[in-house]
């Protein structure tokens, strides 16, 4: 069974310091986090990088899109994914490591993100989860490295989401808080998956969500979300 914790920070703590940086890590477990979520997408040249775009203009300013851009050639706010994974060794993190593909790089994206974790994880952290919106991702996923829990992001449950679920071998189900209705928080529990919704930073809504079954809520502001569920 998927143990996750009650909070998770997402991109780190993206409510006080840039998402997806470092520098956010570092805040969401000086905020009191003990894992984050990330997203993971490749370089031009094939690297793993901790980016939610397919541009860098929203976040970095550059006018470019990750796809074209090689490693070298990133602004040097944006980690690799051996760096984040360090950074969580240094600071006892767990992680939530969404895979999320440019365009056409569904399963590559999937098997280099795997490699790496096989490669650079540490022991002494709790095994990572990974989701994605991409069924092929997850797919790829489990056929390469099926000792990685998965769970599926859906935006909103419909009444396919166990046989989407099923169909990736997923342990959990990620899914957007704000439209997620108590009787189908019921069913995702009650069908034994971890649920975890996403992007929750108001204390009451985050009660609320908990008292329906909800095992984890992935926020902006892990401080105030630990605070209200304490």
């Amino acid at each position: 069974m998927l143990q996750l914790p009650k909070v998770i920070g997402h991109r780190g703590a993206m409510a006080y310091a840039p998402e997806n940086t470092l520098a956010s890590f570092r805040e969401a477990r000086r905020r009191g986090a003990t894992w984050v979520e990330i997203d993971i997408k490749l370089t031009a040249d094939g690297v793993p990088i901790v980016m939610h775009d397919p541009s860098l203009k929203r976040t970095m300013g550059v006018d470019r899109l990750v796809a074209d851009t090689p490693r070298a050639e990133l602004p040097k706010d944006v980690p690799t994914f051996e760096e984040a994974i360090a950074c969580f060794h240094e600071l006892g993190l767990g992680c939530n490591v969404e895979i999320k593909p440019c365009e056409g790089r569904e399963a590559e994206t999937a098997r280099v993100t795997v490699a790496t974790l096989r490669r650079c994880w540490p022991s002494t952290l709790p095994p990572p989860l990974l989701s994605s919106f991409k069924e092929i991702s997850l797919d790829a996923a489990r056929d390469v490295a099926p000792e990685f829990g998965r769970a599926i992001l859906i935006g909103e449950l419909a009444d396919d989401w166990r046989s989407r679920a099923d169909a990736v071998g997923a342990v959990g189900v990620n899914t957007n808080g704000k439209k997620l209705a108590s009787a189908c928080a019921r069913e995702v529990k009650q069908a034994g998956f971890a649920l975890s919704v996403y992007t929750i930073n108001d204390a009451t809504e985050a009660r609320a969500l908990v008292s329906m079954g909800v095992d984890c809520i992935i926020t902006d502001r892990p401080d105030v979300i630990i605070a209200a569920l304490n």
